[in-house]
């Protein structure tokens, strides 16, 4: 049995007669990214200080590549610098990964230090 009237791929608003660049575009909005960030930075850092707050990311999307600003808490002694650049890598890494998109600026904002425990101490403090 045949169908009546015109067959799907002959439709003029079908998927098929409308050329790829005219179909439209998908737009990820900046809070989706900055939790990709967020998450990101929180793989990066590890285990935190019972105290701290986890990292959290603004972002500002433009032209499909997405600027960050990343807060984070570390804990102290340690090798901050090298840690920073960590996050860095995981959230250029993932945000390209799951967006799409291209990071060429992360900034690493350290909020505040926590003293790492040590055998004998209370709060990084000799009692």
């Amino acid at each position: 049995m045949t169908g009546v009237g015109a067959g799907a791929g002959e439709l003029t608003g079908h998927p098929r007669n409308v050329p790829p660049a005219e179909r439209g575009e998908t737009t990820i909005a900046d809070r989706v990214v900055a939790k990709i960030a967020s998450q990101a930075a929180r793989e990066a850092v590890g285990v935190l200080p019972p105290d701290a707050e986890p990292p959290h990311a603004n972002v500002v999307v433009r032209h499909g590549s997405a600027r960050v600003r990343v807060h984070v808490e570390l804990d102290y002694p340690g090798d901050i610098g090298g840690r920073c650049a960590r996050v860095r890598r995981r959230i250029v890494d993932r945000v390209r990964d799951l967006a799409g998109m291209a990071v060429p600026e992360v900034v690493v904002q350290v909020e505040r230090l926590h003293l790492a425990a040590r055998p004998g101490t209370v709060g990084g403090r000799t009692p």
